[in-house]
């Protein structure tokens, strides 16, 4: 599929043949080795590679909040302090990763890849739920690797253009989806994340409060799960929170969340089981 350098320039014969508006089904025809569920692992012995952990979020009425803790780990070690593990898919979806990081970010770049061909293939966007579909295609061809401890469990949320509002859609390691409705979790921590949305959430959250939400559930995880990172204070490093709405994806800077990050830590001082929910 390689250009030859001493041609008069025009593209490879692949690019040029007539097929599906998937790039992940272009690439499994002329260059199957570049998909990330066909690389070669040792035969035998533990792959030792950086996990990422815990993805969050929380749906508003005028969209869809996705964030995810920074911490990265190897086994007992830290890895990483500062890894981004939320990253936009398109315009109006975004994407967070929990699993193997390196394989987890890869599948991200083919997902964004993929969206990005199929709307210059057909000159319209994929419906949201077909972004999703086709993101749960690519975890399915991850299985191989899943079964050899490298899985990629990733989170999905997104502004529904036609149904104008945020949907989440979570997955298993064989590709399977589910829409996840008012919030969802993935992860390590995810059990004690998704506890902490669930006594707090409620229908009528400003994208604010949906943020600050978010933040209390990913400090939550990280009170009792190891692999999550809470809110780093002292080096200034802050949970990746992102907003979808039907102005399109953005990203809260960590001057926006430096206050809010703050005040929850303050109140954890007087207060470190955090937010307590009525019994009635």
């Amino acid at each position: 599929m390689e250009a030859n350098p001493r041609s008069t320039g025009r593209l490879p014969a692949a690019f040029l043949t007539p097929g599906s508006s998937s790039f992940t089904d272009f690439l499994a025809a002329h260059q199957p080795d570049l998909l990330p569920g066909n690389r070669q692992l040792p035969a035998q012995g533990v792959v030792e590679a950086p996990h990422g952990t815990t993805i969050v979020a929380a749906t508003f009425p005028g969209g869809v909040v996705l964030a995810g803790d920074r911490r990265a780990t190897m086994g007992n070690v830290i890895a990483q302090r500062d890894i981004e593990k939320v990253f936009p898919a398109d315009e109006y979806s975004a994407v967070g990763i929990a699993g193997t990081a390196g394989l987890a970010v890869e599948m991200v770049k083919l997902f964004q890849l993929e969206l990005e061909h199929f709307e210059k293939v057909e000159g319209a966007q994929l419906s949201l739920e077909g972004k999703a579909n086709r993101l749960s295609t690519m975890i399915r061809s991850n299985l191989g690797m899943a079964m050899q401890g490298l899985a990629v469990v990733p989170l999905f949320a997104g502004w529904d253009v036609d149904r104008g509002k945020g949907r989440i859609f979570s997955y298993d390691v064989t590709g399977g989806r589910s829409e996840e409705y008012g919030y969802a979790a993935t992860g390590s921590g995810s059990l004690f994340a998704r506890g902490a949305l669930k006594k707090l959430y409620r229908e009528d959250l400003t994208a604010e409060q949906a943020a600050t939400l978010v933040v209390q559930a990913l400090y939550d995880a990280a009170d009792d799960d190891s692999a999550t990172g809470g809110p780093d204070l002292a080096r200034r490093i802050y949970p990746i929170v992102t907003v979808i709405s039907d102005e399109g994806y953005r990203r809260l800077t960590d001057a926006d969340l430096a206050e809010t990050v703050r005040a929850i830590h303050e109140r954890r001082l007087q207060e470190p089981d955090g937010p307590r929910a009525s019994l009635l």
